[in-house]
């Protein structure tokens, strides 16, 4: 248990690389502009600004965002954290919304379900720093491309929550927990993992890894985020490659990380990456090279299909003796479940720049003939990987994570039941077994809901005529006429609707005889 909570200080070759916990957080590597002051110098970043000014009214100094002079002025929102208990020197914490705040909440739920992102707006301007509300309208920013508002929401968000911390709640030891199926929890994590993708979106790769190890210290052992499948190309990207193969040898014990294909894939590629490093010894250098060939035949053999996407991706056209061969051929890519293509969908979307470089893909095009000559030979390791079924379906945390991501060659790959169902910005994939502290009061549909939100809402998987939760027992009969009722009402209500769409006639021809041209 403390090893996976990153408490282990030796590597697996017993050399002490680094005496502060793996997932140890620094307050310095969370500010982009320190990234940003290291790669384009202070002067470039800061230019001009003055200094802060004393009658500043923000005076609550946090580390996860800093305040903006154009934000509202901040107020307690009705947000607190608790401390639960502390087990084995790991302390369990949870978010509270207040009764004031609750009511908020079931506000902004009425406005999701109008459909109407002017109704978040308007409660926004009544509670600028409600946490749901800000992540909701910052999806609808993104969607239309307004980056840097969408980023500004989030990290007002952020900057909420963080003023509610308690005292003892530490971002850095790594030995604070939050439980996802906690509602009220949900919330940091979302924050959280938007601000690392806006992060590494702005070129700052280093503080997004900084941000995802926070994320991923707040529940190692389930990690509802699936952060993992994100850790890998921020630790290359970051030239971190260190931490990554530090943490495969501490973690691929009891979390078998090589069965991920981003692992399988990325760890050697950071071992080949330390092998052209010119302040490593020749010793030293020579024991990353065979590491990364080893690990990297392994992957290749564990999952022949990342290689043709990869290579699609990367413009590169395999010879005659690949194409050939049936191990990579379009029969590895068939045969694999959703669920495994999901994975190589995720890593080969996000990945493939890295594997562009010409030095890397002659490393890679050896290895690859490597293995096509162990796979000729039907070498014992071969036969052992061909049997093996993997990955019959994707865990509800990778789903989520697949959604969060937004790549639509991974999106395209989600299994029915998860698409079938609504899927909101605020609270993605809710776990199945949550811990409810409060409950929305059962809510009747009012005769001033506008058409057009009822007929959307009639779409949606969880909607219940009238508002109602459906009867049982006693009150079936009831139930029945209910829904007969509801059912009138709604095709009543798209009739109205129809009744009042207009059409307009197509503009006249001004040469009927004449040819048209052909754009």
């Amino acid at each position: 248990m403390e090893d996976s909570c990153g408490l282990s200080y030796e590597t697996k070759s017993g050399v002490i690389a680094d005496s502060r916990p793996l997932l140890y957080v620094e307050h310095r590597n969370l500010n982009p502009e320190t990234e940003l002051k290291r790669y384009f110098g202070a002067r470039a970043v800061l230019g001009d600004q003055r200094p802060r000014q004393r009658q500043r009214q923000y005076i609550r100094s946090t580390w996860l965002t800093a305040p903006k002079n154009t934000w509202p002025r901040y107020s307690k929102t009705g947000i607190a954290m608790r401390l639960l208990e502390t087990r084995r020197g790991v302390q369990h914490f949870t978010f509270e919304h207040h009764r004031e705040y609750q009511q908020v909440q079931f506000r902004f739920l009425d406005a999701v379900e109008s459909l109407d992102p002017n109704n978040i707006v308007l409660l926004l301007q009544m509670n600028p720093y409600h946490v749901d509300s800000l992540l909701q309208l910052s999806e609808v920013c993104r969607m239309q491309e307004d980056q840097e508002m969408a980023r500004d929401l989030v990290e007002r968000a952020l900057y909420s929550l963080e003023c509610a911390f308690h005292p003892v709640f530490s971002l850095t030891s790594g030995t604070c927990r939050l439980d996802y199926r906690r509602p009220e929890n949900r919330a940091f994590y979302l924050s959280l993992f938007k601000h690392m993708i806006f992060l590494e979106k702005r070129g700052c790769p280093r503080t997004a890894l900084e941000f995802c190890k926070l994320l991923l210290s707040l529940d190692p052992e389930n990690d509802p985020l699936c952060v993992l499948l994100l850790i890998d190309l921020l630790s290359l990207r970051a030239r971190e490659y260190a931490f990554l193969t530090r943490m495969f040898q501490e973690w691929e014990g009891h979390r078998n990380l090589s069965q991920l294909p981003n692992f399988a894939f990325s760890v050697p590629l950071a071992y080949f990456l330390l092998s052209q490093q010119e302040e490593l010894s020749e010793v030293e250098l020579s024991q990353a090279r065979e590491r990364a060939a080893h690990l990297l035949q392994h992957a290749l053999i564990m999952f022949p299909s990342v290689l043709m996407p990869l290579l699609d991706r990367c413009s590169v056209q395999p010879d005659s003796r690949v194409t050939s061969h049936s191990f990579f051929g379009l029969q590895a890519q068939i045969s694999q479940p959703p669920a495994l293509n999901q994975l190589v969908s995720l890593y080969v979307g996000r990945t493939h720049s890295l594997w562009k470089d010409p030095a890397i893909m002659a490393w890679l095009e050896t290895n690859v003939h490597e293995v096509l000559q162990r796979v000729d030979t039907s070498e014992p390791v071969v036969e052992e990987f061909a049997r093996k079924v993997r990955y019959q379906s994707a865990p509800r945390n990778i789903s989520r994570h697949v959604i969060l991501s937004e790549l639509k060659e991974a999106t395209a790959a989600l299994p029915l039941e998860v698409t079938s169902q609504s899927v909101m910005g605020f609270d993605p994939l809710p776990p199945l077994d949550s811990i409810t502290s409060y409950t929305r009061p059962e809510r009747y549909f009012s005769a001033s809901d506008s058409t057009l939100s009822l007929f959307f809402r009639s779409l949606l998987p969880n909607f219940t005529l009238q508002g109602e939760v459906r009867q049982d027992g006693d009150e079936e009969a009831r139930a029945g006429q209910d829904l007969n009722q509801g059912v009138n009402r709604l095709m009543a209500a798209m009739r109205d609707m129809l009744a009042n769409i207009q059409f307009q006639e197509p503009p006249r021809d001004e040469n009927p005889d004449g040819d048209a041209d052909w754009d």
